[in-house]
């Protein structure tokens, strides 16, 4: 089976409400969606997310890096040159990382096929279910309280609670949220670079002293501070999850080395794909780092991919995979069951779409 072309087309689905953050807000998904054809008419399925505030992708840059770069350097190899493949796709281009991403999960799709059986088996097979949270944006504490209470009524028993947009408020925030859901539901706090190292561990320890017991708190200070994130680590009892300070395996070798983070979350719009994500998971387990498997904005294609590599990983025990969850309805069908808080792998070959 051989590469015969790259298709690059678009994506779209609005969102049930506004998705806000200490970055940005998004009212509907606009992504772009890769369709690569191999000789015998098998086609893999794969989406990349502009996030221009973390990977610094547009659309138009997705397209571009695709069509000029990433296609030029594997169109004409076999499928089962698998390794040669994303090591050509990783260097084909500096960075861009969404736009590599696509690409690989599409690759990784028609691979699975080729050997007609679901990707999460060929990658290892480890679990058919997965328990995901959902993401409550940053609003003030009373709306943030009716979100969190309705996301519970759908069947969520885990919230990540978006906050660092007014740090002055986000203790307020959480203690607010806790004493309405009750302590039975897990609490997960993500800043998103929003605070200060001091203003992280003032933060912290006051939710700590509220007994709020939250899980864990997401990426506190800026991506580039790794000394501030080794600061609130060293400095509080919550864990604490590295995100946009990890991309690369030698990111995470670095958040390790230093012990700036006691987790990591694995997002493939920031690895470039399974086939470096994989990197990331084994040098965190081999060094008894718990991961977290994210997303960004996307839809159930690139989500489905995701599944599938969480689905194959021991050291992935924290899901946060609720893009289709956030969108108002599938713009695709197939792919793995996503119901409320569960999903659940199938038996379709490669990420579950014909």
């Amino acid at each position: 089976m051989k590469i015969k072309n790259i298709v690059v087309g678009k994506v779209e689905a609005p969102l049930i409400t506004p998705f806000k953050t200490a970055l940005r807000t998004v009212h509907s998904i606009h992504n772009i969606a890769v369709y690569v054809h191999a000789d015998n008419g098998q086609i893999g399925i794969g989406e990349a997310a502009p996030t221009a505030a973390i990977t610094g992708e547009t659309l138009g840059s997705i397209s571009h890096a695709i069509e000029e770069y990433i296609k030029p350097a594997i169109i004409g190899m076999d499928i089962e040159e698998l390794t040669e493949i994303m090591e050509r796709i990783d260097s084909s281009i500096y960075q861009n990382t969404s736009a590599k991403a696509a690409v690989d999960m599409a690759i990784y799709d028609l691979f699975a096929k080729h050997y007609q059986t679901p990707l999460y088996k060929l990658l290892g097979g480890y679990r058919k279910e997965l328990v995901t949270d959902i993401t409550i944006s940053v609003n003030d504490s009373e709306e943030m309280v009716k979100d969190c209470i309705a996301a519970v009524q759908r069947g969520f028993q885990i919230l990540k609670i978006k906050v660092g947009k007014d740090p002055a408020s986000d203790v307020e925030r959480v203690v607010a949220i806790r004493d309405a859901v009750g302590h039975a539901i897990t609490l997960r706090v993500d800043a998103n670079q929003g605070w200060t190292p001091k203003q992280a561990v003032q933060i912290i320890r006051a939710l700590e002293d509220a007994g709020t017991n939250v899980e864990l708190v997401e990426q506190p200070v800026h991506c580039h501070d790794l000394a501030g994130m080794q600061f609130v680590t060293a400095n509080t009892l919550t864990k604490i999850l590295a995100d946009e300070s990890v991309f690369s395996a030698k990111d995470a070798y670095s958040i390790i080395e230093m012990r700036a983070a006691d987790l990591i979350n694995i997002k493939l719009m920031k690895t470039g794909g399974i086939y470096q994500a994989q990197k990331i998971c084994h040098i965190a387990e081999a060094n008894d780092i718990p991961c977290m498997i994210g997303c960004m904005l996307e839809t159930k294609i690139s989500v489905s991919a995701a599944a599938h590599f969480a689905a194959s990983q021991k050291n992935i025990t924290m899901i946060d995979l609720d893009g289709p969850s956030l969108c108002l309805k599938d713009p695709v069908p197939g792919g793995p069951i996503f119901e409320n808080d569960r999903i659940r792998m199938t038996d379709a070959v490669g990420i579950g779409f014909s």
